[in-house]
């Protein structure tokens, strides 16, 4: 009875050891197989070129759209018989689009952010947190300075944005939690 209770006791772990090792075997490759993640890292540079990208594309829409050109002439009316020709008069000429303004990409320790001029002072079109920061207040402006603020756990980091000649820049503070 003993030899015979070893055997069963043998064959059960044999079979538990295979239902394991088949089973480990079935969930590795279900998770190298499935969902593979395509692993990319970004450089500073590409991150920024995205940023602004979408943001001017998000400012396209809202902005007013520039008159539409055409080049047919308008028709006179036409003369009734006997009255002599009216003198031809040049169309005048459309008058040229504002120019779009532009926006730029400005990075600090606590995030970034994008921003551009306006006659009226700094705007900011948005705004995002580095990892481990928050927004805790934002003056989007258009103002003479734009600021946004980014808390950390034991710093906070805010961005000061002016226009300079047409163009925005940023002024970055770090303070430091007790």
């Amino acid at each position: 009875m003993s030899a015979r209770f070893l055997a069963g006791v043998g064959a059960w772990l044999l079979g538990a050891a295979a239902a394991t090792a088949g089973s480990l075997l079935a969930v590795s490759a279900l998770g190298q197989g499935l969902a593979p993640a395509p692993s990319q890292q970004l450089t500073v540079a590409a991150v920024n070129h995205a940023l602004a990208s979408e943001a001017a594309e998000a400012a396209g829409p809202a902005a007013p759209m520039p008159p539409v050109k055409s080049s047919a002439t308008p028709l006179a009316p036409r003369p009734k018989k006997g009255s002599p020709p009216p003198s031809a008069t040049p169309p005048a000429p459309a008058p040229q689009p504002a120019p779009q303004p532009a926006t730029t990409v400005l990075t600090s320790a606590g995030g970034t952010l994008v921003a551009g001029c306006q006659p009226a002072g700094a705007y900011l079109v948005s705004w995002s947190p580095a990892q481990g920061y928050e927004v805790s207040w934002v003056s989007r402006g258009p103002a003479a300075n734009a600021k946004v603020t980014f808390e950390g756990s034991r710093k906070l980091v805010t961005m000061v944005v002016s226009c300079h000649g047409g163009a925005p820049a940023a002024t970055t503070t770090v303070s430091h939690d007790t």
